[in-house]
């Protein structure tokens, strides 16, 4: 296949059944080509900005491929939380640097992984904390939220000092506050001292619905 071809097929797979990063098995069925030819090729492909290599044997477009759709291949149990999530709800101005991701599992000297998509680093959480969201690999505002809290506590600092926080109104208080029950206290404390100083803009829906009444 040309370099014409490729980008081609790229293309139909996403816009036709969402799919953006494929095996070499699936490449070299798409290439009519056993896997070994495919493999010279590939190099000759992403020489060329054609195809990118996402993960070990695993392979993408330049463009449209998401932390979110390369997570599964490194970790199955793992799920994108602390500031890459706030960053992706808007909760926060600066662009993280690494990809956080929480898992059960322990990964022990490749706890890094290195992706043309950033740097995923992967920490193991024990089962009060490691909550999986339901839909999708990347948790809500308000777990994230606590996520980052508890990362920053157990390395003693403090968040409001790291990341300038915005649109926490926006976050559902009641659901916000019952999550910080999984966390041990300092995270809760820490919320506390995030709270005071962004006050009032966490608010629960009953205490805003008193106000309204009064």
């Amino acid at each position: 296949m040309k370099a014409l071809d490729w980008h081609r097929f790229l293309q139909a797979q996403h816009e036709q059944h969402g799919k953006v990063v494929f095996t070499v098995t699936e490449l070299a069925n798409a290439a009519q080509a056993s896997p070994r030819v495919l493999n010279v090729e590939l190099a000759r492909l992403i020489k060329r900005g054609v195809i990118v290599k996402y993960a070990r044997g695993r392979y993408g477009a330049v463009r449209g491929v998401s932390p979110e759709d390369v997570l599964p291949f490194l970790d199955t149990a793992a799920y994108l939380t602390g500031l890459y999530a706030l960053h992706r709800h808007d909760l926060i101005t600066q662009l993280p640097r690494e990809i956080t991701c929480f898992t059960n599992r322990r990964h022990n000297r490749s706890r890094e992984r290195l992706s043309p998509l950033g740097r995923f680093v992967f920490v193991c959480v024990g089962p009060q904390i490691y909550t999986h969201p339901a839909d999708g690999w990347t948790v809500g505002p308000e777990q994230a939220l606590c996520d980052f809290l508890y990362l920053t506590c157990r390395q003693s600092l403090d968040a409001r000092t790291l990341v300038t926080f915005r649109n926490l109104n926006t976050l559902d208080g009641k659901r916000l506050r019952c999550m910080l029950d999984r966390y041990p206290q300092t995270v809760s404390r820490a919320f506390q001292r995030l709270e005071r100083f962004h006050s009032p803009l966490l608010v629960d829906d009953d205490q805003q619905l008193k106000q309204v009444r009064v």
